[in-house]
């Protein structure tokens, strides 16, 4: 997966959202940070590598970091310790931090957390940030899907996955609507707080679209969310406005997930 993103200036990506009645946000900022590389996506890259059709064993909720993930989750925690001295933009850093209570999302906030020059912030634990539940396909990477269920991938593949369910499982769209209880409830009860949230792909993907309002329009294309990205929203007053997407800058070497790129500006 790499780091390009869209301009901001080109309403016509097919990976940003149509614009919709955006609710009015109190909280001053929003982060979400993508757990760094996990032993999974390794696995995963290498399945479609080698065409494999066994099944990773485990649940989704136990992976762990890779050592690489481990790596680029200390270096996220040098991005944290950076925003005391205004590294990004001038935004200060967050004051509360909700995580993901999967494996490889608690220990990319350790990490952060261990790194020198940080203070944590006070820290929640909520499953709404959970990654997107895949069912009976839980740890099956495409190429063994296709191998071993390939009526079930071509109906993922005709369908796209905004809306493609899985049995027992979730649709994109399920998740924007649980992140969406989630995004509200904070405004509630930490008005004006500046929050990180420490989770997964699907997460920010759903965030962007929440932000986006109501009636946003969910886009052709799933933007890319590299391992251990930031990807920011800004309160304008109003409404959160997106200020960064999936930036890298904080990786020193590049991933198998993911290369460093230039900051850009969030579509």
């Amino acid at each position: 997966m790499t780091t390009r993103t869209n301009d901001a200036r080109d309403p016509g990506s097919r990976t940003v959202p149509g614009e919709g009645l955006a609710p009015p946000y109190t909280l001053a900022s929003l982060w979400v940070v993508r757990h760094g590389q996990s032993t999974a996506n390794v696995a995963y890259a290498e399945a479609e590598r080698t065409g494999s059709t066994e099944p990773l064993p485990g649940r989704g909720a136990d992976v762990p970091l890779s050592d690489l993930g481990r790596t680029q989750a200390q270096a996220l925690g040098g991005w944290l310790a950076g925003l005391a001295r205004g590294d990004d933009d001038g935004v200060p850093g967050p004051d509360l931090v909700v995580c993901s209570p999967y494996v490889r999302a608690r220990q990319t906030w350790e990490l952060m957390a261990g790194h020198p020059g940080v203070v944590p912030p006070p820290l929640l634990v909520d499953e709404r940030l959970r990654d997107r539940e895949m069912g009976v396909f839980e740890m099956h990477p495409p190429a063994v899907l296709r191998a071993r269920a390939p009526e079930e991938a071509a109906r993922r593949a005709q369908t796209g996955d905004w809306f493609y369910r899985p049995p027992g499982g979730e649709a994109l769209a399920d998740v924007v609507l649980r992140v969406r209880d989630l995004v509200g409830e904070l405004d509630r009860v930490a008005p004006g707080r500046r929050v990180l949230l420490v989770a997964h792909d699907a997460i920010a993907v759903a965030v962007r679209l929440v932000c986006a309002g109501l009636g946003a329009t969910a886009p052709d294309l799933l933007p890319p969310v590299p391992n251990a990205s930031v990807s920011r929203w800004d309160n304008d007053g109003r409404r959160l406005r997106p200020a960064r997407w999936g930036d890298t800058r904080h990786l020193e070497q590049p991933g198998p997930t993911g290369s460093p790129a230039a900051a850009t500006p969030a579509p």
